[in-house]
């Protein structure tokens, strides 16, 4: 078992490459392109088939959101590519378990960063899928989908 302390980025010594490789910052940015660019036509197919729409959404605003750590931005982008990708462990069009490989990832991302996705994450989410919002959660995030 790793150990070491916990850095800025609150997740300690975790390695998102999972390779040993130092975490690359220009292949962060390149993942969080492909995310933005893909994610919106993706999610407008798919939203009304999945049980899991708030947190993909808190997902996405907490990884583009500048003052999320570098490494939890890159855990969530992976579990954002993996859901936007054409092709995965079960395929998309199986009705009833389609999406269930995209649940898993991204259940297995927030497990690691749970304490990252915050109150203003989650009302833009709300605010997304038409939600209300509380008045306490209700801090600006730029909400608009990038076409």
């Amino acid at each position: 078992m790793r150990s070491g302390k916990a850095g800025n980025d609150g997740i300690g010594d975790f390695n998102p490459s999972f390779d040993g490789v130092e975490f690359d910052v220009g292949s962060l940015e390149v993942r969080e392109e492909k995310v933005r660019t893909r994610f919106w036509d993706k999610f407008r197919r798919v939203a009304a088939h999945i049980p899991f729409t708030d947190d993909l959404l808190a997902s996405y605003y907490c990884a583009m959101d500048p003052d999320t750590p570098t490494r939890v931005r890159g855990t969530l982008l992976g579990a954002l590519a993996y859901f936007i990708l054409p092709i995965d462990a079960i395929p998309d069009f199986i009705i009833g378990v389609g999406y269930s490989d995209d649940a898993a990832v991204l259940a297995a991302a927030l497990s690691l960063v749970a304490a990252h996705i915050l109150p203003k994450h989650r009302a833009a989410a709300a605010k997304t899928l038409g939600k209300d919002v509380p008045a306490e959660d209700a801090e600006p995030v730029d909400t608009e989908p990038v076409s």
